[in-house]
């Protein structure tokens, strides 16, 4: 399979580079500015992209990497610190800007094969407090901007191309094209890294790997582990059991739409455990953010090891571990590996014959494509981001049976309002939330001292900022009359329109 190597120097968007060029059908993978060069020589990349980051080349304690790299005859293509970084190591000069470029510039460029089929002039997003003051020898310069006399340079020679701007995001005009230029017109890629393909192989592979043996899936209803569990399913059949424990903290009838879509539609073993009455147990009186979600965390594992091991037949563990679960950071020397609720710690005393995978090697957005593909319903395979405590952390204070079903009712109408007005596809996430806050009311001729609720609802590209979405008016109105009418308990309804930052999306 033909690859391009995505070498992380500490960019916040170096999985948003992976998955631009992912788009382009060509297969991309990151790692660490520390992985040896014996690596990368041997790994047969059809070109590499460096990242960029938030240090200085001249400060010698940033992000670094031998000179040697240049010299494989890889087609390179470094962006921001990346493009700076190769005229450190070629002996050119980086300096403190005169001016620092943020956010949309216009940019002027040259006849390039990176710039192929873009205009003269377009619009690209700079981040930037340094430059390239002088390029090194053999390297032409084929962009400027106003204040950036190197906003793009090349060494046709030596394969080697380098942009001061981010042509990953979208806010950059012909990024898409400055991408595809470079892997099909200097990497001379070929693209065939199609969803179909990939969900053929892997089945092919599954069969072999599992054989005959059982597989066990924790299955949580969101997009990951259904995904994997559709695609197992294909490969083995029968031979995988799904488990699914309901802690009581989902939305509004989800338990049983889970339970109906894998038992009806993909006929699996499946077991639910319901268990909402043991947690709501554990959850007495307990008011602390971060206490009530070690509570669930820790609760959760405990009821579903307790499940497993009533298996009798030892057979392979698999979990819904996607590509972002599995990447090691390049943010300087203190590098580690992202911890993530998809990858499970297996207690000592339960064995397996091994773990799955199947879509380790993908983005969320690639696992929805699957999810597509393998006739999942929408409702799951566009399921909105969910937090692993559920409900538990969009109550604030103490967590009660009313409370959860309060809660539920008044989500749920929110849900079927968005629904009703086809307005639920402009929004990146939206749901209540129930604060430990009451208000004093009149509903008839009776004063009311009940619940007020918050509705949330946001637009983001990568949920690392997000903006309050301006939902119609007329819209929240509906949903407020609703929601006041039809939830006993609930007596005023408020719209949060603060930013992300300073506020994170979900409350607790």
């Amino acid at each position: 399979m033909e690859k391009i190597l995505v070498l992380d120097f500490g960019g916040q968007y170096n999985q948003l580079i992976a998955r631009r060029v992912r788009d382009n059908n060509v297969y991309a993978e990151i790692l660490p500015y520390t992985t040896d060069i014996e690596v990368i020589k041997n790994n047969n990349y059809k070109g590499i992209i460096f990242t960029g980051g938030p240090n200085s080349v001249f400060d010698m304690s940033s992000p670094h990497y031998s000179k040697d790299i240049l010299d494989l005859g890889i087609p390179i293509l470094g962006i921001c610190y990346g493009c700076q970084l190769i005229c450190w190591m070629e002996n050119g000069e980086v300096s403190t800007a005169p001016i620092s470029e943020y956010g949309k510039i216009k940019i002027t460029s040259k006849k390039s094969e990176l710039f192929k089929d873009i205009p003269k002039e377009s619009i690209v997003w700079m981040s930037h407090t340094d430059y390239i003051s002088k390029p090194p020898k053999g390297y032409k310069v084929v962009a400027t901007t106003e204040n950036c006399p190197v906003a793009a340079m090349e060494n046709t020679n030596k394969n080697i191309y380098a942009v001061q701007f981010h042509p990953e995001v979208t806010h950059t005009e012909y990024g898409n094209q400055l991408l595809k230029n470079f892997l099909y017109n200097i990497c001379k890629c070929d693209g065939t890294w199609i969803m179909d393909n990939f969900i053929e192989n892997t089945i092919n592979k599954l069969k072999k790997e599992i054989g005959n043996k059982k597989v066990i899936l924790g299955l949580s209803g969101g997009v990951d582990s259904s995904v994997a569990a559709a695609l197992i399913s294909k490969a083995v059949g029968k031979q995988l059991t799904c488990v699914f424990v309901d802690h009581g903290l989902m939305r509004k009838d989800e338990g049983d739409f889970v339970e109906k879509t894998f038992k009806s539609l993909f006929k699996m073993n499946f077991i639910r455990v319901n268990c909402e009455d043991v947690f709501l147990k554990k959850l007495h009186g307990i008011i602390d953010p971060e206490e009530k979600r070690k509570i669930i965390g820790t609760e959760f594992f405990k009821v579903f090891w307790n499940e497993i091991r009533n298996q009798k037949e030892k057979g392979y563990f698999a979990q819904g571990t996607i590509y972002p679960d599995c990447i090691e950071s390049g943010k300087g020397k203190a590098a580690v590996i992202k911890t993530h609720h998809n990858k499970v710690n297996i207690p000592e005393d339960v064995e397996f014959l091994g773990i799955i995978e199947p879509l380790k090697d993908l983005f969320k957005d690639e696992v929805r494509k699957v999810g597509e593909k393998l006739n999942l319903p929408k409702e799951l395979v566009w399921r909105q981001p969910f937090p692993g405590p559920g409900l538990g952390i969009r109550i604030i204070g103490e967590i009660t049976k009313e409370r959860i079903r309060l809660l539920q009712d008044a989500d749920a109408i929110l849900r079927d309002e968005m629904q009703k007005n086809g307005y639920e596809k402009n929004l990146s996430q939206f749901f209540c939330a129930l604060p430990n806050v009451k208000t004093v009311g009149v509903m008839g001729d009776h004063r009311t001292y009940d619940n007020l609720l918050i509705i949330r609802a946001i637009t983001t590209d990568d949920f690392m900022t997000a903006d309050w979405a301006k939902i119609p008016y007329d819209i929240l109105q509906t949903v407020s009359n609703r929601i006041t009418n039809e939830c006993p308990g609930i007596n005023r309804v408020v719209y949060d329109i603060t930013s992300k930052p300073p506020a994170t999306v979900e409350y607790e």
